[in-house]
């Protein structure tokens, strides 16, 4: 599935129905905590990941698919998507936090890979918000080839 928007006036929409959405209907809330699960890791805001990446004291997790890491993806991040991260974890380090984000605020993705390197001993937190919020904030994009993971 090719997941992109047609462009920022369509993602700017996105996000501004999800906010009405979330005023207006009590429902919205529940829906979301019974569809993403408990939140395990809590999360990272946006301000926070730019001063921990910089200073080198964070691992960013990409766990979409690999097209949409290549079409844009937070600079310095890595890719595993969250389909492979099972098979793939021993490249993640052990020691290091990593900060997960995928598609969206309301992406079960980064939900799934931080539940999921929690079990397995790793420190996981998600990023709040994702890919659409991370570029509607006018923040660093990079595009193209997969950045490997540290080495261990």
């Amino acid at each position: 599935m090719d997941y992109r928007l047609a462009g920022e006036d369509v993602a700017r929409l996105f996000a501004l129905l999800r906010k009405v959405a979330e005023a207006h209907q009590a429902a919205v809330a529940p829906a979301r905590e019974a569809f993403l699960g408990k939140d395990e890791g809590g999360e990272l805001s946006r301000e926070e990941l730019l001063e921990r990446a910089a200073a080198g004291d964070v691992v960013v997790l990409d766990v979409r698919p690999v097209a949409e890491y290549l079409a844009g993806h937070i600079p310095g991040a890595i890719s595993i998507p969250v389909g492979e991260l099972a098979e793939r974890i021993e490249e993640l380090p052990e020691e290091t936090d990593i900060v997960v984000y995928c598609r969206s605020e309301y992406c079960v993705l980064a939900y799934d890979a931080v539940r999921l390197l929690t079990k397995r001993g790793r420190r996981a937190i998600r990023l709040h918000g994702g890919m659409l919020e991370w570029r509607l904030a006018d923040l660093p994009v990079d595009a193209g080839a997969s950045t490997r993971p540290p080495a261990c």
